[in-house]
């Protein structure tokens, strides 16, 4: 009899259909049984790992329980939790309550191991199982993981081991993983603490990647990717990277409509070879803006809200006199897709659109002088200077695009990596909306020492005039967009819940550092 090894994960729920997906030890028949709608489906199976996605319909409005079954064997929910559950809401409903944040190593790192506070994403699952034991859980609509939900070069101790006693490739790089079952791993490690699970299996859940699902860096230069192509293990870590954050990541992400239209699960759909087809896929899509760049990119509605979900490192344009943080054809889909009928805009992305000024200032100037001087590409990289900043003619388009967006109340653009957490009001001439930049970073990460003071000191409007005027001297044209942070940035694992309630919006950012569980920390009134 086959075993559920992860999940179920609740994926897209889309009007009243809903994405269920699984891994399992070996080929199985998978059943779904929610409510009166009973969905059954096979296993694929794509380099050794069994994968099952089961596409339900027709749910009715509200939470239904469900339960999952193996060859007709029960293995969801698990004993001594409560059930899971899929929401559908009333079409009618316009609120919104979205969960989100960034950065997370699994909590087999623990925090004093690492020198983290305890994780948030686990903190939220306790706290939402304590509810849903009482018959009073506060769900989300939504919970967005907006990148690094895997680090494949920041391994924790137990995977260190684990590694130690697998047969690897003889180039591969030591505490990195290469292997497409060394990503898998990870993916366990990440997603299988009862409390994760069950929140996943519960929340719909949607996710991007950002440089630590493949390597720290990942497409940052043109002399980041030329350097590290050099490396014996690069075109299968790349590869297999690709290919296992498509089959455990962005798979679920796409409506029961998008899968039927996506190139990659049509063809694994109708029968051939997954294993072939991911290879194929992602030799071909491992070049940053190909000539088919992939659209990695997804909106969601949630009400009248509509979040629009940014790939800032899949198709990258790093090469040429521009470097973009994706194609012209993808631009043109986001402004497409931002002109939504909608109360509030959520622009979701792996990398802030705003950091500190004087640290933004800084990424602008480096980016000019990298071009011309190999030494400040050497300490872009060295200290992760590659945000919007650092790529001035995207940085540009989006606040554009941000101030030409008419009819929401709000636009809210989501960010994470930097591994602290802020807010920060935008004034854009000619915007008719309030406009913040909402960065809650890390779940589960740490950021130590005199990073933090510079971080802090980024902040202080006596040093962005200064650096302002050094970026004029170097030429960087002075951005369309000012913007200050309400409060202190916050250093510490953390979890943000944006509402919106008609046309108001709200933020909350809590902590863990107490030990206790979640706290707010961070908390705001977005259109007062």
């Amino acid at each position: 009899m086959a075993n559920l090894l992860l999940g179920p994960l609740l994926r897209r729920v889309d009007g009243d259909q809903a994405v269920i997906w699984v891994q399992t030890d070996q080929p199985a028949q998978v059943r779904v049984r929610a409510g009166d709608i009973t969905v059954t489906s096979d296993t694929f199976e794509a380099f050794g790992v069994h994968v099952g996605l089961v596409v339900l319909a027709g749910l009715p409005s509200g939470a239904t329980a469900y339960a999952v079954e193996l060859d007709g064997a029960a293995v969801w929910p698990l004993s001594g939790y409560p059930d899971s559950v899929i929401t559908i809401r009333d079409p009618g409903r316009a609120d919104a309550v979205i969960a989100f944040g960034s950065c997370r190593e699994a909590s087999a790192s623990t925090h004093a191991e690492a020198g983290h506070d305890p994780d948030a994403l686990e903190a939220l699952g306790h706290r939402l199982l304590a509810q849903a034991r009482t018959g009073q859980a506060e769900l989300p609509d939504l919970l967005a993981l907006i990148g690094d939900q895997i680090y494949a070069d920041g391994l924790s101790a137990p995977t260190r081991s684990w590694l130690a006693g697998q047969t690897r490739p003889l180039s591969a790089p030591d505490g990195h993983v290469v292997t497409f079952a060394e990503y898998v791993h990870l993916y366990h490690e990440s997603w299988t603490e009862p409390p994760v699970r069950w929140l996943l299996s519960t929340v719909p859940n949607v996710m991007i990647f950002d440089d630590h699902e493949i390597m720290d860096d990942w497409n940052s230069s043109a002399a980041w990717l030329e350097e590290v192509r050099r490396e014996p293990w690069w075109d299968e870590r790349s590869t297999t990277g690709i290919a296992s954050y498509w089959l455990f990541q962005h798979l679920g992400n796409l409506t029961p409509d998008q899968l039927d239209r996506d190139s990659v699960w049509t063809r694994i759909r109708g029968g051939a070879d997954a294993t072939a087809v991911l290879t194929e896929f992602a030799t071909r899509v491992a070049t940053p803006a190909g000539p088919d760049p992939y659209p990695w990119g997804y909106t969601v509605d949630v009400g009248r809200t509509r979040l629009v979900m940014l790939d800032c490192r899949g198709n990258r344009v790093i090469d040429g006199p521009e470097r973009r943080m994706w194609p012209q054809e993808h631009w043109d889909e986001l402004a497409e897709q931002a002109r939504a009928d909608c109360d509030h805009l959520v622009l979701a992305c792996s990398l802030p659109w705003l950091l500190a000024p004087t640290i933004h200032h800084g990424e602008a100037v480096i980016e000019v002088l990298a071009a011309k001087r190999p030494g400040m590409e050497r300490l872009r990289q060295k200290y992760d200077l590659e945000h919007w900043a650092a790529v001035g003619h995207s940085f540009d388009e989006l606040t554009a695009l941000i101030a030409g967006v008419r009819g929401p109340a709000t636009v809210s653009v989501l960010g994470g990596d930097v591994h602290h957490s802020y807010v920060a009001r935008a004034a854009i001439p000619g915007a008719t909306a309030v406009v913040h930049q909402i960065t809650c970073s890390p779940l589960h990460q740490s950021i130590q020492g005199v990073m933090r003071t510079l971080l802090r000191v980024g902040w202080w409007r006596a040093l962005s005039g200064p650096a302002a005027l050094v970026a004029r001297l170097f030429r960087v044209p002075r951005p369309r967009v000012r913007w200050h942070a309400y409060d202190p940035p916050y250093f510490g694992s953390a979890v943000a819940t944006l509402t919106h309630h008609g046309r108001a919006a709200s933020v909350v950012i809590e902590g863990t550092a107490d030990g206790t569980g979640l706290s707010p920390v961070l908390r705001y009134d977005l259109t007062a």
